[in-house]
Formats: C-alpha cells, sequence, structure tokens
C-alpha cells in the first residue's frame, strides 16, 4: 500500500475535477492532465482502500487500445510527455499513470455496447426480453453470446448517482440524430475490433463503454478511458459457459465480497462509506488487472 495512490494533489496546476478513480488537471486553456488513481469504486460508491498499481495498469491499457483503434476514430491524445507539465516533486504522483489530453467538449451520454447479456442487461431480459429498447431473441441465459453487439447508451451520473440506462431514441433526444448515429455506429466498431483482438489472447470482452467528446472543429473524438477492466467487463475464455456468472478480471472480486459484507450487524446498504476492503481483497484484485493487462499485451 506504501506506493498506492489514493488522492493526488499537485500544487502546479489547478485541479478541475475529481471522479471515481481520475483526477483532472487544467494545462492551460486547451489540455488537460488526466492522472488514474488508485482508487475504486464499486456500486458507484469509492472504496477508501486503493489498489496498489491500479491506476498504471489502467494507464497502460488505455494506451494500448487507443493505439490499436486510432484507425477507427481521433482519440484526444496529444502526445506529449505527461511529465513535461508538472514540477519535479510531482513526477511520483504522474509517472505512469497519467495522460497529456485535449480538452474537449464532452457528450452528456455513455455509449455502451453489449456482445454478451451480463449485469443489468441480463436482469432487464428477464423481465421483457428486452435491453435498453432492444429486443432480442427468446431463449437467451445469462452470459449469453448475443447474436450481434447491441448499442445501449446511458446518460452519465452525477458522484454518488447510478448511470442510467437509456433508449436510443432518448439519445437523439439529447444530442441529435446525426450525431448519435455516428457515435452508435463507431462505438459498435471499437467494440467489435477490440473484442474480436481479446479473443485471439483468451478474453472476452462481454461489454463496454466509451465517451466522446468534440473538439473546436466538432470532430467526434474519443474520450477518458478506453476498453479497461474499469469499463468493460472481461471473462477468462476458459471460465465462460452460458447459465451462469463467468470469473472475471474486473472489479466483481470487489462486487462480490461486498455483497456479503456486514456493517454493524446488517447487509451493506451500498451507500458510502464503504465497508473498508481487507487486504487479501485489495492484493487479490490488483492481480486480476495486471492479468488482464498480460494477457491482453504480453
Amino acid at each position: 500500500m506504501d506506493n498506492a495512490l489514493h488522492t493526488s494533489s499537485l500544487h502546479s496546476l489547478p485541479l478541475l475535477a475529481s471522479g471515481k478513480v481520475r483526477d483532472n488537471y487544467a494545462v492551460g486553456h486547451d489540455r488537460l492532465l488526466m492522472i488514474a488513481t488508485d482508487r475504486l469504486s464499486a456500486f458507484d460508491v469509492v472504496m477508501g482502500e486503493p489498489i496498489p498499481g491500479k491506476g498504471a495498469l489502467l494507464t497502460k491499457m488505455a494506451l494500448f487500445w487507443f493505439d490499436k483503434l486510432g484507425h477507427v476514430v481521433p482519440n484526444h491524445l496529444t502526445g506529449e510527455d505527461p511529465l513535461s507539465v508538472v514540477a519535479p516533486d510531482e513526477r511520483a504522483q504522474v509517472e505512469g499513470r497519467a495522460m497529456l489530453v485535449k480538452r474537449l467538449k464532452p457528450l452528456p451520454v455513455e455509449a455502451v455496447v453489449r456482445g454478451y447479456l451480463a449485469g443489468s442487461g441480463w436482469k432487464e431480459y428477464q423481465q421483457n426480453q428486452q435491453v435498453c429498447g432492444v429486443p432480442l431473441p427468446a431463449g437467451l441465459q445469462n452470459a449469453s453470446k448475443l447474436p450481434e453487439p447491441i448499442f445501449t447508451p446511458a446518460t452519465k451520473a452525477e458522484m454518488g448517482d447510478h448511470d442510467e440506462n437509456i433508449s436510443f431514441a432518448q439519445m437523439v433526444a439529447i444530442i441529435g440524430e446525426d450525431l448519435a448515429t455516428r457515435v452508435r455506429d463507431v462505438s459498435i466498431r471499437l467494440y467489435s475490433e477490440a473484442a474480436a483482438y481479446a479473443l485471439t489472447k483468451g478474453i472476452i470482452i462481454a461489454d463496454t463503454k466509451f465517451e466522446f467528446g468534440l473538439d473546436e472543429q466538432g470532430t467526434l473524438t474519443l474520450m477518458d478511458e478506453v476498453l479497461t477492466p474499469d469499463s468493460s467487463r472481461y471473462w477468462p475464455v476458459e471460465g465462460w459457459k452460458e447459465g451462469a456468472n463467468p470469473p472475471s478480471y474486473d472489479k466483481q472480486f470487489v462486487r462480490d465480497w461486498l455483497e456479503s459484507a456486514q456493517v454493524n450487524g446488517q447487509a451493506w446498504n451500498k451507500q458510502a462509506p464503504a465497508p473498508a476492503l481487507p487486504a487479501e481483497v485489495t492484493a487479490h484484485t490488483a492481480d486480476k488487472y495486471r492479468e488482464a493487462l498480460q494477457r491482453l499485451v504480453g
């Protein structure tokens, strides 16, 4: 835990926002320094204990995918060294875990693509054979592969609130038909290419969410993180079978522990503060993130 970074504290740049995982600092008027801390959120609550090394692992994975998928859509990376914009005594908080990116106008929706039935999608399917207004065939099970990937957007929640699934028609009402259609088509292509590659490495990407922004010219640009275990469900191929929740490389291990955690003799109500994570839970979670990166990138 000694080298873990729960919260950054730079004095050379103004802090713009602190999210569930990332701290964003302004670099002039046109760039941001995004620092991936070792914070972890589950059920939209930030845990008090960091996951050592997580921020650096997430950054490496995001950079890998930005590079691999750069031909599909522009991304927010500037290509500049994040260490070049901070003071010498701040380098330890930044090295290996930060990206220097373009400042964009973020779209107020999250672009979710699902290739398998899981989580809230599986719950909704059991009720009406749909996911976010997308009708699906009868007879699917938990963790079933969908006939083709589906696009199921969500609204972005404020810190501590839950993202809300919306229909494509609702997304059109928020950002307009042309932009909504472009976001949908690009998202499905990003997911499809990434999922096909990951499969060659023994990983199923069951679903993921992308975030997009517009630059000053109105160019649609991929931003934030991309295809990490924080924004995606990663399953090992050998552990997958229909009808059951597969083991995963994401934070499911933490979620499972929290589901059984007791606070003052009662089940945790999924409101802050979260119960303290035992050392073995944080260590196991760090191992899972590390294994996912090693499988993908070697």
